[in-house]
């Protein structure tokens, strides 16, 4: 089998775990395993990133979405006391507004992407991480500091609120 091929099956396996991890996140009863499927949307992000030749996009998807934002959701969802009961993540009244909503933007989208003209047989660009820590480390190393103080005195508030209860 050519390599093309086993790409095209990735995207396929890829694209099915992140609709079904999407639908998870949207209809399960606990907010918590919600929330776990929530990773899984998240990990297949990164996947189809590396598919794409993105390596280092995948890499901070993985830090920045798996391993901060997920956490941060879980440690509200557990710090909350409904978080234990059977119906914690309880349906919308509006579903079928919602549901309605979703299908005509999913047919709006499916015009425009039947429509387009899609060149082929280009090579995707490579990019590389050396321009980017560069602009990190000159240009931006004052803002680049001061989000990373901002952030751990955020992540020093949670504690204390968290150990107070």
């Amino acid at each position: 089998m050519t390599e093309q091929l086993w790409v095209d099956i990735a995207f396929y396996v890829i694209a099915t775990l992140l609709i079904v991890s999407a639908f998870a996140v949207v209809t399960l009863p606990r907010i918590v395993h919600s929330a776990l499927a929530l990773v899984f949307f998240f990990f297949a992000i990164a996947a189809l990133y590396v598919l794409l030749n993105a390596e280092f996009i995948a890499a901070v998807q993985i830090i920045i979405y798996v391993g901060a934002v997920t956490v941060l959701f879980l440690f509200a969802i557990m710090l909350t006391s409904r978080s234990y009961l059977p119906d914690s993540n309880p349906t919308n009244r509006q579903w079928a507004f919602a549901g309605l909503v979703s299908a005509a933007l999913l047919f709006v989208f499916l015009v425009v992407l039947t429509g387009a003209q899609w060149p082929a047989g280009q090579q995707p660009p490579t990019y590389t991480t050396g321009p980017l820590g560069q602009l990190l480390l000159n240009q931006f190393l004052l803002p680049f500091e001061i989000v990373a103080v901002l952030l751990l005195i955020a992540m020093i508030g949670a504690i204390v609120i968290a150990k107070e209860k």
